[in-house]
């Protein structure tokens, strides 16, 4: 299990590299990458969370099952958005209200470098947006509105 970076770490802020090649490191980093996010109770983990800065990210949104995404594009399905609250495992403690499109469709490849689209909504939507800025050198703090530290008791909306 890798440790997440948090906010203030230079590679937070990079937009990260494309993947180019498809070999055993890759399922490695990717492997350890669900270990951690799991492990951590989030819905998404992008790579450079964990000091890699290469277009990749994990989720997992409790309905779909776990997906790896390599150098994601997306687009929004339609106009409408919705504002919902995100946590991000690089800034625990911390949730605000984000603005995000309802509908996406993101191109993307997998663990072994395969072309796949997806049409994506709710909370699976948000995520890939969520950790697509990720891979841009955004966080969630520089969109949210309504940023607020959680009580103790509060569980973190990751």
């Amino acid at each position: 299990m890798s440790k997440i970076i948090i906010a203030g770490h230079p590679t937070l802020k990079k937009v990260a590299e494309p993947v180019t090649v498809f070999n055993k490191k890759l399922k490695y980093i990717i492997q350890d990458m669900k270990k951690t996010m799991y492990e951590s109770n989030g819905v998404g983990l992008a790579a450079p969370q964990i000091d890699l800065s290469i277009r990749v990210f994990v989720a997992d949104d409790g309905e779909t099952g776990f997906e790896a995404y390599i150098n994601p594009v997306w687009e929004p399905i339609g106009e409408e958005t919705d504002v919902d609250t995100e946590g991000c495992l690089s800034i625990p403690g911390y949730v605000g209200l984000v603005e995000r499109y309802s509908a996406v469709r993101v191109k993307y490849q997998d663990v072994r470098g395969k072309k796949k689209q997806k049409e994506a909504t709710g909370l699976l939507a948000r995520c890939i947006q969520h950790e697509t800025d990720h891979l841009n050198g955004i966080l969630f703090i520089e969109k949210a509105t309504a940023l607020r530290k959680l009580e103790e008791h509060e569980p973190e909306q990751t």
